[in-house]
C-alpha cells in the first residue's frame, strides 16, 4: 500500500484493489471491512486456531486455517471448506497475521474457482525495528473490529 510523506496510506489506495498475480487482488483492511459490512464479501481468517486464540480475532469472521499449528502443514480441509464458504459465487477476503499466508491461501482459492482477495498488512502488520507487531499497520492498528479472549 502506498503511503504519503507522513506514512499514512492515501485515501485512494485504501479503497482500491491492487493487482496481484494468480488471485483477484490485494485490498486494504478498510476496503475488506467495507465489503464485508455491505455483504459483498465473506471475511475468512486463515490464521491458525492458536493465533486467533492468543492474539485476537475478528467477530463473525469465518475461521479456516490455511496452515495449522504446530506443524504448519496445509489444512487438509481447506479446499472443501473455502469452496463451501463461497458456494454462491461470493468473493472472499482472506486475513492472516501479516498478509503473507493469505496470499498463498488466495492463490489456492483462485485455483479452486473462488474470487479471493488478500488483505494487506494482515491482522498485526509488519514487525517494527524491535520485531514487535501491531504498531505499523494491520487490522487491529487501523481500528477495525476485533476481540481477544
Amino acid at each position: 500500500m502506498r503511503h504519503d510523506a507522513g506514512g499514512e496510506a492515501t485515501r485512494a489506495n485504501l479503497y482500491s484493489v491492487q493487482k496481484a498475480a494468480n488471485y483477484a487482488g490485494d485490498v486494504s483492511p478498510e476496503l475488506a471491512w467495507q465489503w464485508v459490512q455491505t455483504g459483498q464479501a465473506i471475511l475468512v481468517d486463515v490464521r491458525s486456531d492458536a493465533e486467533r486464540a492468543w492474539v485476537g480475532f475478528v467477530p463473525d469472521a469465518k475461521a479456516l486455517a490455511w496452515k495449522q499449528w504446530p506443524a504448519m502443514e496445509v489444512n487438509p480441509v481447506f479446499d472443501v471448506e473455502i469452496q463451501a464458504l463461497a458456494k454462491d459465487g461470493q468473493k472472499v477476503v482472506l486475513l492472516c497475521r501479516s498478509g503473507v499466508r493469505s496470499i498463498a491461501a488466495a492463490q489456492r482459492a483462485t485455483q479452486l474457482g473462488v474470487q479471493a482477495y488478500n488483505i494487506l498488512e494482515g491482522f498485526e502488520g509488519d514487525p517494527d525495528a524491535h520485531a514487535h507487531r501491531g504498531l505499523l499497520g494491520g487490522w487491529r492498528k487501523r481500528g477495525l473490529p476485533w476481540r481477544q479472549n
